[in-house]
């Protein structure tokens, strides 16, 4: 079954850092195109264009290459900027390698479409890893069944109640809220802080029944923090948001809710 889903733009950004980080984008390409007819967009920031990823993507892809020197992947900032250009009603801000049963991702849309919430997650916060053989497995398959069918066999690096690898949101609701916090430089918490900051603001929040599926990938200098005192500082930016009330909030970031 393949879902209509024509008002969602999908937002993946992304740098090529791998083999495996393009085998797994590729793969996450593939399964969204499979199960659902949605808008796609692809930033892709490197120090180069190698012109690899964009001759691989289906030509429907709104792709958009930046040329960026810094070995930092500023990840915020380029999601702010792929949600800005998009014209949809509703947005996915998507991680590059992450899977979810399909209907997850249907039921998420369709609670945003009737207004009982601005953000769902197409998860409920179960986030399981693959693992290097699993996700062979799936990369020769493409079917979602495979990764149910093995779950038991994954394990949940990060404990429950995850808020990172893909949220849908009102596109309007997204943009008051503002979007992605730019003090996020690299790695950190900016999915905790960016949670924290929707509650505060008095969102609702919603959570589909079910779990992420994370494609095993190697960890470069963007799966850690790249110094401690950017470490420091991105706690800080985090647990300033979950102490803020929703004036606090709305005057440090200039928001008009």
């Amino acid at each position: 079954m393949r879902y209509e889903m024509r008002d969602l733009t999908v937002l993946i950004p992304i740098r090529v850092d791998s083999l495996v980080r393009l085998e797994n984008v590729l793969a996450v390409i593939r399964y969204l195109y499979r199960y659902f007819d949605v808008n796609l967009m692809v930033l892709e920031a490197d120090r180069y264009d190698k012109g690899i990823l964009r001759s691989l993507l289906p030509q429907d892809v709104a792709y958009i290459f930046v040329p960026d020197t810094d070995p930092v992947f500023y990840r915020t900032k380029y999601i702010n900027q792929m949600a800005m250009n998009a014209t949809s009603d509703y947005l996915a801000v998507w991680d590059a390698d992450v899977i979810f049963s399909p209907s997850q991702v249907y039921e998420a849309l369709v609670s945003l479409r009737s207004g009982k919430y601005e953000v769902c997650y197409p998860y409920d916060g179960v986030f399981l890893d693959t693992s290097k053989l699993i996700r062979e497995f799936y990369l020769e398959n493409g079917d979602v069944a495979v990764l149910e069918d093995f779950k038991k066999m994954m394990f949940a690096p990060y404990g429950p109640g995850v808020r990172g690898g893909a949220f849908l949101v009102n596109a309007r609701a997204y943009r008051a809220s503002g979007m992605e916090n730019q003090n996020f430089y690299g790695w950190g918490p900016e999915d905790w802080e960016r949670y924290e900051r929707w509650a505060n603001l008095g969102y609702r929040i919603g959570y589909a029944k079910g779990c992420l599926f994370h494609l095993s990938h190697p960890r470069d200098l963007n799966g850690y923090h790249n110094s401690n005192q950017q470490k420091m500082f991105s706690y800080y930016v985090k647990d300033t948001t979950l102490f803020s009330s929703k004036e606090e909030i709305q005057k440090r970031m200039g928001l008009q809710l």
